[in-house]
Formats: C-alpha cells, sequence, structure tokens
C-alpha cells in the first residue's frame, strides 16, 4: 500500500464496515420475498446497497415485480431486523481502528445509509465505542438531499467537524459499498473499500482491502498502529 496523501479526517461507514448488519438485511428481505418465490440475488443487493432504505425498498419492489408496495417492504423487513439489530457484532478490525484514531486526536464521524431509529437499535450495544465519534451523520438528516451515490452525507459530514479539514483530498472516507465509493469518489475525497469478497465489479476506491485489519494507517499519512 503506497502513500495516499496527507490525511486528517475520517469518515465511517456503518453498516457492513464498522458492523456487521449486511446479512441480517439478507434474511429478513429474504423472509418476506419467499412469499412470492423470489430471490433477494446478490446482483439486486449490489445495486441497491448504501442507498436510503426506503429508495432500495423502491428499487427491489420495482426490480422483482412484488404485488406490496415499498412502504410495506420497509414496515415489514424493519419488524424482521428489530431483534437482528440489537445482536449485531463489530466488523473485523473496525473498533480497533477507531479506538487507535481517537487515541491519536484524528477527527472522526460516522456517515451513514440508516435512519435515526436505525442507528440505535444497531449501536446499541456498541455505544462505547460510537461515542468516540465527533458526531454521526444519518439518511434522514434533512440536509441530506441525495443518498448514496451522490456525495451529499460525505460533503455535508465535512462541513460539520469542529475543525473543518482544509480540503476533500484530506477527507477518507471507509466504505464497504459501491455506491458509498462512488459518493465518496463524487466528494472528491480518499477512499478505502472493504468489500464483500463476492463481489465482482469493483469500482476504483483508492485501496481495496479484504479487511479493516489490513489497513496500514501510515500509508494515509496517519498514526501506526
Amino acid at each position: 500500500m503506497g502513500s495516499q496523501g496527507n490525511i486528517t479526517h475520517v469518515i465511517f461507514d456503518l453498516d457492513g464496515l464498522i458492523l456487521n448488519t449486511e446479512i441480517l438485511y439478507d434474511v429478513a428481505i429474504q423472509k418476506i420475498l419467499d412469499r412470492f418465490d423470489k430471490s433477494y440475488t446478490y446482483d439486486l443487493k449490489m445495486k441497491v446497497m448504501g442507498m436510503k432504505y426506503h429508495k432500495s425498498m423502491e428499487l427491489i419492489q420495482k426490480e422483482l415485480d412484488i404485488p406490496i408496495t415499498a412502504e410495506e417492504l420497509v414496515t415489514e423487513s424493519m419488524s424482521n431486523l428489530k431483534e437482528l439489530f440489537m445482536k449485531c457484532d463489530t466488523m473485523p478490525g473496525a473498533e480497533k481502528l477507531i479506538r487507535h484514531l481517537k487515541k491519536h486526536g484524528i477527527p472522526m464521524c460516522i456517515a451513514t445509509g440508516s435512519s435515526s431509529k436505525d442507528f440505535e437499535l444497531k449501536t446499541h450495544s456498541h455505544k462505547d465505542m460510537i461515542s468516540l465519534m465527533e458526531f454521526t451523520v444519518r439518511s434522514d438528516d434533512p440536509e441530506v438531499k441525495h443518498g448514496k451515490p451522490d456525495p451529499d452525507i460525505f460533503l455535508l459530514a465535512k462541513s460539520r467537524f469542529k475543525t473543518p479539514p482544509a480540503s476533500s483530498a484530506n477527507c477518507l472516507v471507509l466504505e464497504d459499498a459501491p455506491n458509498g465509493v462512488k459518493a465518496a469518489l463524487a466528494a472528491d475525497m480518499k477512499c478505502v473499500m472493504v468489500p464483500d469478497p463476492r463481489l465482482e465489479n469493483i469500482p476504483p476506491a483508492h485501496v481495496v482491502l479484504k479487511s479493516l485489519e489490513d489497513f496500514s494507517p501510515e500509508s494515509f499519512g496517519l498514526p501506526p498502529f
């Protein structure tokens, strides 16, 4: 991993990057689709990953042409997810990296496609770790006009740091989803992607890793472990 510039601020995605929630969405959505003999395929998942949740349900409903509305999909899937969210684990290397950056005074935040309600459920068992963030930006924030892959959420996050970065190029986004990577690049930020190992078409992130355990902070001008 060569030098990737001077990073001063770090922006984390949540689902599939800090918390192992993506598999929970698979289970909750497939449970609904089973009634209609439809499958939540990997290709479809990659299309919706990182989007605002209601927007993703609209796309699933349209792609699979199932006889329920996007609103009904949201309601039923969230009912299935509530209990699952309370038990979700952290992804390998995530907590170690967050605590390391906090120890060295690196400003961090979370920018997530999750709504505030979902965010609270998912992070219920991880409040100590999440509290190390300067702030979080969620999909239902009134200033997030468009979800990923648009850059709105990352540009808003940049503007909310107490000590703003000199430029977007000094921000590092950590993502697992193609839409998130596209949003980070559209915001002119550096991006590290930790994709699902099944993903075939990897977007042009600056660095692609198998796990956050493989992340080298010094490659981005950050303090080494």
